[in-house]
């Protein structure tokens, strides 16, 4: 019997025990009969529905954060959302996994243990080639990374493990550490095979190539913590920043951006002929002046006017006028 009742079950019900139909006594007697439910001690219920869905919640601020951090690298669209979160154990966890495959081991220090990042070989290829200035599209048939493919993922990879640290910070402050990048699941191990733990699923879209990236976080790791992961302690420690804080934060983003900066020693014109068969010592007449002044580039824009010179034994610009953008 269903917990809640329709109305017209109600109806029958309520039919049934004016014609005699069902007995009172009867259903009481039932309703005082325990309720024995089976319980799978190789599968401890560590994790209930209200840990899974904080989780859900921690990691639909992350997926945001990677959808605003990882195109900046990338040059791509990235778009991020959670699929799904649920519970296993280790080995399940391990065993479901195809080699090669992208794992990311992270100590997931002040919390004891180690948790698992897994991402897709197909996002993998998609962001090597995306790095190495190719379109972003994924291998047809699979293989192992190579030695400079892993280098590069694991730069990726360390920007996914230290975006990490904000959607945590209503919980518990993490200073997440990358120990190593594994391909084969034999060698990330990081937990006995019967232990619980509990995997939040993301599912990557890179310009046309979609994948998933598992989290994986072992109970024990989360142990200490496991009672503050519930909605009500979440949005009672969730704190807005100021206006003020996030033009800091932005400054502070901004400050860290490289942007190439070039001057224009002069311009000149040469035929083809010229040029192929330009040597070492031919002369190139520029239409400047030797005292002239130089125009230094911010990327494009024209920014800044300099004179060339020396400094500590290399050549050097020194600024004479800033150009504003009224000029």
């Amino acid at each position: 019997m269903a917990d809640v009742l329709s109305q017209s079950e109600i109806d029958n019900l309520l039919k049934a025990l004016n014609s005699g139909e069902i007995d009172v006594d009867e259903i009481k007697d039932q309703s005082a009969e325990i309720q024995v439910k089976n319980y799978d001690f190789k599968r401890p219920a560590k994790f209930s529905k209200e840990h899974l869905r904080t989780l859900e919640l921690i990691f639909e601020h992350y997926g945001r954060l990677l959808s605003t951090n990882l195109p900046v690298y990338l040059r791509k669209n990235v778009q991020v959302n959670v699929a799904s979160s649920e519970t296993v154990t280790f080995s399940e966890f391990s065993n479901a996994l195809s080699n090669p495959v992208i794992l990311a081991v992270i100590n997931f220090r002040p919390l004891p243990g180690d948790i698992i990042i897994e991402m897709t070989e197909n996002l993998g290829y998609a962001i090597v080639d995306r790095m190495l200035g190719g379109k972003g599209t994924a291998l047809e048939k699979t293989r192992d990374f190579s030695e400079i493919e892993l280098s590069i993922l694991d730069k990726i990879m360390v920007i996914c493990m230290q975006l990490l640290r904000e959607p945590w910070k209503n919980v518990v402050e993490v200073n997440p550490m990358l120990e190593r990048i594994e391909t084969n699941p034999q060698f990330a191990q990081i937990i006995a095979p019967n232990e619980m733990i509990a995997i939040v699923t993301l599912n990557i879209k890179i310009g046309d190539v979609e994948g998933f990236m598992n989290v994986s976080l072992p109970y024990i790791t989360l142990e200490d913590i496991i009672d503050n992961l519930n909605t009500k302690f979440w949005f009672s420690t969730m704190t807005r920043d100021s206006d003020e804080t996030y033009d800091e934060y932005l400054q502070s983003m901004l400050k860290r951006v490289d942007v190439p900066v070039k001057a224009l020693l002069g311009r000149s014109s040469v035929t083809v002929n010229d040029f192929a068969g330009l040597q070492v010592g031919d002369i190139i007449r520029l239409d400047t002046n030797v005292d002239s002044a130089l125009e230094v580039y911010v990327g494009n824009i024209k920014k800044f006017t300099a004179v060339a010179g020396e400094s500590n034994e290399k050549y050097a610009l020194k600024v004479t006028s800033v150009i504003r953008e009224e000029e």
